[in-house]
């Protein structure tokens, strides 16, 4: 996370006063994590700028709206449903970051939990890098 001396220096980059620095709030997180439990790829996008850069796990990075929207959308395509269970975040001031555990309900009907991180860059109060850590492969194993 950013010192204060990095929030003001940032802010004179931006050319914004120190506290008008966007910051997250509960509501942005439930938002956010709203637009993924309804696997709405469309309201999703809307938190990244165009150009954003994309991790989920340890796929490839992609980059844009165009290659995020096909990649989340063959995600979500793949699974029945997902809760996502917000346990933590951290603000600094151009980046934040969660933890969380997010419940997978796949198309057989069955489900997994499994614990996930990830961290955003922002550029004002959009997500200019989404970095998901998880190791999803539970999802994909064979239902116990």
């Amino acid at each position: 996370m950013q010192t204060v001396c990095d929030r003001d220096e940032y802010a004179l980059q931006m050319g914004v006063e120190p506290d008008n620095i966007f910051q997250p709030d509960q509501a942005w997180w439930e938002r956010l994590f709203g637009a993924i439990d309804a696997r709405d790829t469309k309201r999703f996008l809307r938190f990244l700028t165009p150009d954003a850069q994309f991790r989920f796990g340890n796929a490839p990075t992609i980059s844009g709206h165009e290659a995020i929207d096909a990649a989340v959308s063959g995600f979500f395509a793949a699974i029945a449903a997902c809760q996502h269970q917000l346990l933590r975040t951290w603000i600094g001031s151009t980046t934040v970051a969660c933890e969380g555990a997010v419940t997978y309900t796949r198309h057989d009907g069955s489900t997994v939990t499994v614990p996930f991180a990830n961290a955003f860059e922002l550029r004002g109060d959009s997500i200019a890098a989404y970095r998901i850590y998880i190791d999803n492969s539970p999802l994909f194993s064979a239902p116990v």
